[in-house]
């Protein structure tokens, strides 16, 4: 018989949801959970399909979240079986969304089936949020259910996110915590005039260097247990007229803050600006915030998923702060303990992109034995 959550995954995975286009994915899992006494809630916007379903009121309120989109396929000629017809080959699951993240999607659903026959009357509530405005501009996925419940007053006091986080083997490592990301557009004023006669002008790229160099230099902060330092890297500068017989009248600098816990926004912006105004410098900047760190320490639900990948796969996880962003910044606003659990990520966003088979029943297993710790009586 084939294995539940990978009959499932090869259902979802079949479904082209290239983002923001759910493709049905979230009517599926609405009528699965349906079954299991879960009532329904489309927070659709701009074209983004977004589902908040919830099994009971009571405390407290453990949800898994997701997302149901998948980045583009890339030229189809380069997959060895198309992206959206799956296919086992060597043990491994073939398709778009197979590591990212459909197979994680299949397990939490089978999970909460296996758990809810298991414990009909379970203490607590179950929820899933899922969206298809993760992997594209995120503006109008899991941020409009947030914004939503928010406004309701709701909080969760569990989240289990199903990015693929292990790196090796299943359950090597989980993710607790993602740093935030501070951008910023620096423009340096000077003065332009003929390259011949630089006492005329002031170059904007002369005036900037030292500064940009003790920028470089800084340490804004030493990170802590979870996380590395926050680091300020330049990604473009751009000055000059593409004449070489000019000094430019300013120059332009994007920046980016990756910064921890142990750093503040307000923090960062101010020392930045204290090093500019230092080298007197005359300039205007445009912030950007795209994330805020955030961060679940040692408590109830890391125990558990500890305890659970111990006991499912024999090893012992490791906690990170490590990679990019995930939907879980905008859910920490209303969730103080939140962990990212999923299948090895060595293939997302690739070509041929896939998934062990072997890990499907481990991974809902892991979700299963999470539930049972925190929400059995």
């Amino acid at each position: 018989m084939l294995d539940p959550t990978l009959a499932l995954a090869r259902q979802i995975i079949a479904r082209p949801s290239v983002t923001p286009d759910d493709a049905g994915c979230c009517d599926l899992f609405a009528e699965r959970l349906r079954a299991l006494g879960f009532s329904s809630e489309f927070i659709n916007r701009n074209g983004v399909t977004n589902l908040w379903a919830r099994r009971s009121s009571a405390r407290p309120l453990f949800v898994f979240a997701g997302h149901t989109d998948v980045v583009p396929t890339g030229p189809l000629d380069m997959w060895t079986s198309p992206p959206f017809a799956p296919e086992i080959r060597d043990g491994m699951l073939y398709g778009r969304g197979a590591a990212d993240m459909k197979s994680s999607l299949a397990a939490m659903l089978t999970a909460t089936e296996a758990f809810i026959a298991a414990h009909p009357q379970h203490p607590g509530s179950l929820a899933f949020l899922l969206t298809s405005d993760e992997e594209g501009d995120a503006v109008d996925g899991t941020v409009a259910v947030v914004e939503t419940l928010k406004a309701r007053g709701e909080r969760l006091d569990f989240c289990v996110i199903g990015e693929p986080t292990s790196v090796d083997t299943l359950g090597d490592m989980v993710k607790n915590g993602r740093r935030g990301s501070l951008s910023g557009k620096l423009t340096v004023k000077g003065i332009q005039c003929h390259i011949a006669y630089p006492h005329l002008g002031r170059n904007p790229i002369h005036l900037a260097a030292p500064a940009i160099a003790e920028l470089g230099d800084t340490e804004w902060d030493q990170g802590n247990e979870y996380f590395p330092p926050t680091a300020w890297q330049i990604s473009n500068i751009h000055g000059g007229t593409g004449a070489t017989n000019v000094v430019p009248g300013s120059v332009e600098i994007k920046f980016n803050f990756r910064f921890s816990t142990a750093s503040t926004v307000d923090s960062l912006k101010q020392r930045l600006t204290a090093i500019l105004d230092k080298h007197e410098l005359e300039y205007d900047i445009d912030w950007t915030l795209g994330s805020r760190p955030f961060l679940t320490g040692r408590g109830p639900l890391a125990e558990a998923a500890n305890a659970a990948i111990r006991e499912i796969c024999g090893i012992d996880t490791e906690l990170s702060t490590t990679g990019g962003t995930s939907d879980g910044r905008f859910i920490a606003e209303i969730c103080d303990q939140l962990l990212e659990i999923g299948p090895v990520n060595a293939t997302s966003h690739k070509i041929d992109e896939c998934v062990d088979i072997a890990a499907l029943p481990q991974l809902s297993a892991i979700y299963t034995r999470i539930l049972e710790q925190l929400l059995s009586a």
